[in-house]
């Protein structure tokens, strides 16, 4: 295990630019206006040969506990209570204020080191406010630049002797494996539209309020990934997740503010980094088109979709209920019929373990490489049941087809006179290879491969 470094402040004073530039990657989402971050956020972060895990978290803000900047500080409390050490961020162009003060008096009663950080320090600006910070009472503070990176060795040095003693002996590798390794962490992406219980359904998983909840719609803004274990009660194993919260996804006509396309820009993302996708629906509005287009979305960037019904033990009607959206599923993902469909239950975690065994076996399904010999089996077989038409009396030669890739499964077709293939006998091989070879409802792709006429005419 990594240390852990927290990262805490007031609203707007660049932790989010802060955990940008440790992490060395833009993950968390920046805007000027404050209150961006809302859960907590996680990275790997290496500096100058210290590494550790680093902490980004919503701002410190003195509201009630029952308010959403309430809930967001409770948050950052229960973040601190596994750190190894804390950084905390001030704006020292905007001096020290009450909340400062505020957030000083708590960290000083805790347990875990403290690195004081005076932000936005370049140039003469910042010089008043580095000095006022004295007076908290946490030591030198570090003059840094999180947008400039300006202050890296002198962070490093107040870091060190916290961390050094804490590394790890070996130095920390990512073991992942190859695209076929079944044996990593599940990615496994949560989306859906604004309020259908996303966070609520991750938080039942983990067993604790890891994640931001409550009765406002879209408090999700950045994709939040969490490492996470599952025993099967079935069999008892163990098997290792990556769970991924999303922000909520309207229609496109409806996002014109710029921090919710931000958001959903970056759950789209999320979908790009997952490798099964759970849509998750909420039993109480039923299947929306928005819902669709969230699902073809999935389908075409080549995930493994599972669409799960959430709220399913305040659903009325529920056998008319499920047999709507399932009808409703094959006629709107018409080149994917029978994605996993599964009722389930955040609140009560009704049908959360068949959710992620259906997860575990669509993965095994999108990974799946068939040997060529069964593939050209397949195929000949498939020819033989419906050979290819010959438009304008001009056969269509399908010689032989092969496995290029995983996924999603993706095959090569060669033959001639390829460009006349209707796309009808294309669905026909698709819907034959998944239902015959077992793919069952992963995307599968057919690529189509002609060899190059050498009497053909050079431009």
């Amino acid at each position: 295990m990594l240390p852990q470094v927290i990262i805490i402040g007031r609203p707007n004073v660049g932790k989010s630019t802060l955990f940008n530039r440790l992490v060395g990657k833009k993950l968390a989402l920046v805007d000027d206006q404050p209150g961006v971050t809302r859960d907590r956020r996680v990275g790997d972060a290496e500096l100058l040969g210290l590494d550790f895990t680093i902490v980004d978290t919503a701002g410190w803000e003195d509201d009630d506990p029952e308010t959403l900047p309430g809930r967001m500080r409770a948050q950052t409390e229960a973040a601190l209570e596994g750190a190894d050490a804390a950084l905390f961020v001030i704006d020292s162009r905007a001096g020290i204020t009450p909340l400062d003060e505020e957030i000083a008096r708590w960290l000083r009663v805790s347990q875990v080191p403290v690195v004081l950080l005076a932000n936005k320090a370049e140039g003469r600006a910042g010089e008043s406010g580095m000095l006022e910070s004295y007076a908290l009472g946490l030591g030198e503070p570090i003059g840094f630049s999180a947008e400039h990176g300006e202050g890296l060795a002198d962070l490093f040095e107040g870091l060190r002797p916290i961390l050094e003693p804490l590394q790890p002996p070996e130095p920390f590798e990512d073991e992942g494996g190859d695209e076929e390794d079944l044996s990593g962490p599940l990615k496994l992406a949560i989306v859906g539209r604004p309020n259908a219980g996303k966070s609520t359904l991750i938080n039942r998983l983990l067993g604790e309020e890891r994640l931001l909840t409550g009765p406002e719609a879209g408090i999700t803004r950045d994709s939040i990934a969490i490492d996470w274990n599952w025993t099967d009660p079935a069999s008892g194993e163990d098997r290792a997740i990556k769970l991924i919260d999303t922000a909520g996804m309207r229609k496109r006509a409806r996002v014109t503010d710029k921090l919710e396309k931000l958001s959903v820009a970056d759950a789209k993302h999320a979908i790009d980094f997952a490798e099964v996708v759970v849509l998750l629906l909420d039993a109480t509005l039923g299947l929306e088109h928005q819902d669709l287009k969230i699902a073809s979305q999935a389908l075409e960037e080549g995930r493994a979709l599972i669409i799960a019904i959430n709220k399913w033990d305040v659903a009325e009607d529920a056998s008319a209920l499920f047999n709507g959206i399932r009808h409703a599923l094959d006629e709107g993902l018409a080149q994917v019929r029978g994605v996993p469909l599964l009722a389930v239950s955040a609140r009560t975690g009704k049908g959360l373990d068949d959710m992620l065994r259906a997860a575990f076996e669509t993965r095994e399904n999108w990974s799946r490489r068939v040997p060529t010999s069964a593939l050209n089996r397949w195929f000949d077989d498939a020819m033989a049941a419906n050979p290819p038409p010959a438009p304008g009396g001009k056969r269509i030669k399908l010689r032989y087809i092969t496995q290029a890739r995983t996924r999603p499964p993706t095959f090569v077709v060669f033959g001639t006179r390829l460009d006349m293939l209707p796309t009808s006998y294309e669905r026909y091989l698709v819907n034959s290879l998944r239902r015959e070879l077992g793919f069952g409802s992963v995307p599968v792709r057919i690529n189509l491969k002609s060899p190059k006429n050498p009497f053909a005419k050079k431009k």
